[in-house]
């Protein structure tokens, strides 16, 4: 069950925005998205927040050029997400362009779990490094950085995921979420903290003199690899967010991003002139995170270092095969999944929690995703490891905070879970597989003390309707040129329609010609065949439809 509500906004931020020139509707659209002033949409580099704000950066870039200047070895830890795969791309093409010898390893899911764990550390060891860099890991790695100084390394930990009750005794920790960091963006992607901790060192070696007579590296270069990484990360695009992503997209839309991302998208068959968030976290970001999934995110963290066109292509051909198998394997487990749940009603539970001995423990993230936005429940997904412990992954809506709620159940029965973290809309842990069942309960406990009946209830917010001269493509254009996601969700519309024709193109979608009092519009709605009725009270969103070189308005339809 679903209700469509219209999302508010503050009608003097609407109006303070128009007077300013913003278009009416844009104006209406960014007051609801909290953008109380024209300034907050400018995304020009010079107004990213300042790294002086991020706590510890400025030191660690003194530890790294210390580093730089006695040659010591430097081993990049990344994480196997599309996030730890551009970080990692990020401090290895930064910190080489900067003078370091450096190197990255990068866990096999499979094997060593997630992030600096003691296996992982002393794997590490026998490259000899000096130094551990973690990216989006390492906070709470307290096992990890003790055996890396028991085998005389030293660890700099960068990270954005939300620390525990110990943090590790590292040399050095950058991560907004840090207990004591004031920095005023807490959802830097792991990607977005190393690219400050990069600009950090710059600021040092400048201050050294080291860039005396000589060119200073552009870490601009980089802002396509941040942009993909926050958005595939999928955290909050704040203002911040917004600057970082903008100017990465400018990046690869003039074709001056690395060939990795060129490659995937020329394979997706997408135009890099083009090229929008919905490109960063749909197209590019599964085929990345597809390595990690199932095989090794190292052949995907290649793919974004090469400077070799042929290279890239090759890479991406392989990283297009996998995304494809992970999609063969995703419909497998869900339609399992929902075989399982035939005769589940959403409102018998406040939760779901599945186990299935055949699923793949790389692609339970994306299972547990489509579930939870199938029943508008908390769902965490089980697969078995290969140590024989249960790894859940999880996603959750709006009302409960995942981490949190682990946290609590681990504290009320601290036998059940192994291992935990993440975020408040997804988070991973490691359960023995006898224990699943009271897991399960404990889990359903807390959804029910944590959430209401209305938070139950799956809402669409939309910008209310469009008034008959607000169906333009200029207006579709100026939508399509700004940075959408979490936290600063695309528009989408409502209306009323009567469904003049329809048909399934491409066997899968439904192609429609739609009209209201304000006129006639086509129409498509994607990954749904079935029939429409005469009348639909649709949530839509306005799109540019290019085909044979000519340019179209058309609705994209969301739900009815």
């Amino acid at each position: 069950m679903s209700k469509i509500t219209q999302r508010p906004y503050p009608a003097a931020a609407a109006e303070k925005l128009a007077d300013s020139g913003i278009p009416p509707l844009l104006a209406r659209i960014f007051a609801a998205r909290g953008i109380a002033e024209a300034a907050q949409l400018d995304t020009d580099i010079k107004r990213l927040l300042p790294y002086a704000l991020l706590k510890n950066a400025a030191t660690m870039g003194k530890l790294l050029a210390d580093a730089i200047a006695d040659n010591k070895k430097i081993l990049i830890v990344a994480d196997y997400d599309a996030d730890g795969a551009t970080a990692c791309a990020v401090a290895v093409r930064g910190l080489s362009g900067l003078g370091a010898r450096v190197d990255f390893i990068v866990p096999n899911r499979f094997e060593y779990g997630y992030g600096l764990t003691p296996e992982i550390v002393r794997l590490a060891a026998e490259s000899k490094p000096d130094i551990l860099l973690t990216v989006d890991n390492g906070i709470a790695s307290v096992e990890g950085v003790a055996e890396a100084h028991r085998l005389g390394m030293q660890v700099l930990v960068t990270d954005h995921h939300l620390p525990g009750d110990t943090l590790p005794d590292a040399e050095c920790i950058v991560n907004p979420n840090q207990p004591g960091c004031e920095f005023p963006s807490k959802n830097l992607a792991g990607v977005g903290v190393m690219f400050y901790v990069l600009m950090a060192l710059r600021a040092e070696m400048r201050e050294r003199g080291l860039f005396a007579g000589k060119t200073e590296p552009n870490l601009g270069t980089l802002l396509d690899l941040v942009a993909l990484g926050t958005v595939a990360d999928v955290v909050k695009l704040d203002d911040n967010n917004r600057i970082l992503v903008q100017q990465g997209l400018q990046r690869i839309r003039a074709r001056r991003s690395c060939a990795g991302i060129q490659s995937l998208l020329r394979i997706a068959r997408r135009q890099a002139a083009q090229a929008s968030s919905y490109e960063l976290g749909f197209i590019v970001g599964p085929r990345l995170n597809a390595a990690g999934r199932l095989e090794d995110m190292g052949l995907g963290i290649r793919c974004l270092l090469t400077d070799d066109a042929a290279e890239a292509n090759e890479i991406a051909a392989k990283l297009d095969a996998l995304n494809h198998e992970r999609r063969s394997i995703e419909a497998d487990m869900q339609d399992s999944a929902l075989a399982t749940l035939h005769a589940f009603d959403p409102a018998d539970s406040f939760s779901l929690s599945l186990f299935n001995e055949d699923w793949h423990q790389g692609v339970i993230g994306i299972l547990a995703s489509r579930l939870k936005d199938k029943f508008h429940r908390p769902v965490i997904a089980f697969a078995r490891s290969q140590t024989g412990e249960l790894k859940g992954s999880g996603r959750s809506i709006t009302g409960l905070h995942l981490r949190d709620a682990l946290d609590l159940v681990s504290k009320r029965q601290p036998h059940l879970i192994l291992k935990f973290g993440g975020h408040a809309m997804a988070a991973g842990l490691s359960i023995r597989e006898e224990h699943l069942n009271e897991f399960r309960q404990a889990f359903e406990s807390i959804a029910q003390e944590l959430l209401d009946a209305d938070a139950l209830v799956k809402t669409i917010s939309t910008d209310g309707s469009l008034d008959e001269q607000e169906f333009t493509l200029s207006i579709a254009r100026d939508l399509q040129r700004q940075v959408w996601g979490q936290g600063f969700p695309e528009p989408l519309f409502e209306g009323d329609f009567r469904v003049q024709s329809q048909r399934v193109v491409g066997e899968k979608h439904l192609k429609l010609k739609l009209s209201s009092p304000a006129g006639s519009y086509d129409a498509i709605r994607f990954f749904h065949a079935d029939a429409a009725p005469e009348t639909v009270r649709a949530v839509y969103s306005l799109s540019v439809n290019e085909y044979n070189g000519n340019e179209t308005l058309q609705l994209i339809v969301r739900h009815w």
